[in-house]
């Protein structure tokens, strides 16, 4: 019986001492893993770019309009649109949306001059210019 016995206690210390010196490698390596950030581009170029919630459902776009302006259009959750932001060769617009989607307020600046508008439904628009 001592003559099986010391090479199954010899087996069971190799095994140990693979273990203990193995476990240390794994977990160094996902410490390792998880730290290391992930590659980021430094220049993201796209045509157009749609921020989505987790449903998939778009939320913002940022686009190039027909004239080649660029644009953002952003949405409520419930997908209405609130907010426009546009550029174009002649100036640049903000249009806020209230909660019908008529537009309540607007910003603008073109070669004519620059306005901002308020509107509300029932009362008559203001306009002021420089």
């Amino acid at each position: 019986m001592k003559e099986r016995l010391t090479p199954m206690l010899l087996a069971a210390v190799v095994v140990l001492l693979a273990a203990s010196y193995l476990a240390p490698l794994r977990v160094a390596t996902v410490a390792t893993s998880a730290q290391v950030p992930e590659p980021v581009p430094a220049v993201l170029r796209a045509q157009a770019i749609e921020l989505v919630d987790k449903a998939g459902k778009v939320i913002a776009q940022l686009y190039v309009g027909e004239d080649g302006g660029g644009n953002i259009r952003l949405r409520s959750a419930d997908g209405t649109v609130r907010v426009k932001l546009g550029a174009t060769n002649n100036g640049s617009g903000l249009l806020l949306l209230d909660k019908d989607t008529e537009p309540a307020v607007t910003l603008g600046s073109n070669q004519a001059g620059t306005s901002l508008t308020l509107a509300e439904r029932g009362k008559p628009k203001r306009v002021i210019t420089p």
